[in-house]
């Protein structure tokens, strides 16, 4: 009965955690650029003294999909979709930095360019700012230009380029904040390669109908492990039954 009771325990443990991470991709299929989570078990034995005759589900933590999502045509300037493989920098909330897909960006009241969870972009030197302007343009290569405010149409001023990077993407990893860093630590460096396309978003690469069956055999997977511990608990009594009545 111990055995049998602990492995639908370890069992319904991981299943929760695989529903967990599950509801948050699902949350995440309208979010651009968003990147589904995937969790990673293992059975592994009980160590201790005596015979090791115990296994349980190990979880190996969580890691990232790095499928490409559709790319979609807002007709926004401000939305962008990076180049396969390109990342966008942005600053975290400690000042450093960190990766992401998302495009939408979007400019604050004291003009800052920002992501549409409001991350400052990153640029050549630093978050990028942008003054008044009656015209704004993101070029293939992440170079703002604009007109500013009571200029000619033709007057374009350069204000900054978007730091764009291509990383290897094994080698990164998500954090609790869902922007991606590199597993060593190291900022990485502008890739000219990289290139964008205004007007233009990324979707996120969740398969909502992929997540909702996934939802569906979760909880059913979930009942079954519990079903599992109530015979467990059943056998236990009848044979404590049994026990007291030959005694």
């Amino acid at each position: 009965m111990d055995k049998m009771l602990y492995l639908a325990m370890t069992g319904a443990k991981s299943i929760m955690q695989a529903q967990q991470t599950n509801s948050h991709n699902l949350a995440n299929a309208n979010t651009p650029g968003f990147r589904a989570d995937l969790d990673s078990f293992m059975s592994h034995k009980l160590e201790g003294p005596g015979y090791e005759d115990r296994v349980y589900s190990l979880d190996k933590g969580v890691g990232s999909d790095f499928q490409p999502g559709a790319v979609i045509q807002t007709g926004n300037t401000l939305d962008i979709a990076m180049s396969s493989g390109g990342w966008m920098a942005v600053q975290t909330d400690d000042g450093g930095e960190a990766y992401t897909k998302r495009g939408d960006l979007k400019i604050s009241s004291v003009g800052q360019l920002m992501t549409g969870d409001g991350r400052p972009v990153m640029g050549e030197g630093g978050a990028i700012t942008i003054p008044p302007a009656q015209k704004l343009e993101i070029a293939r290569d992440g170079t703002i230009s604009i007109v500013p405010l009571g200029q000619d149409a033709n007057t374009l001023a350069v204000i900054d380029r978007i730091k764009l990077v291509k990383p290897d993407e094994a080698n990164l990893e998500k954090g609790l904040d869902g922007l991606f860093r590199a597993k060593d630590g190291l900022t990485l460096t502008a890739d000219a390669g990289v290139s964008v396309q205004s007007g233009a978003l990324e979707s996120s690469n969740v398969n909502s109908i992929e997540a909702l069956v996934n939802m569906i055999d979760y909880s059913r997977a979930y009942e079954m492990q519990i079903k599992v511990m109530a015979a467990a608990q059943e056998n236990d009594q009848a044979s404590s039954k049994l026990l007291r009545s030959n005694g």
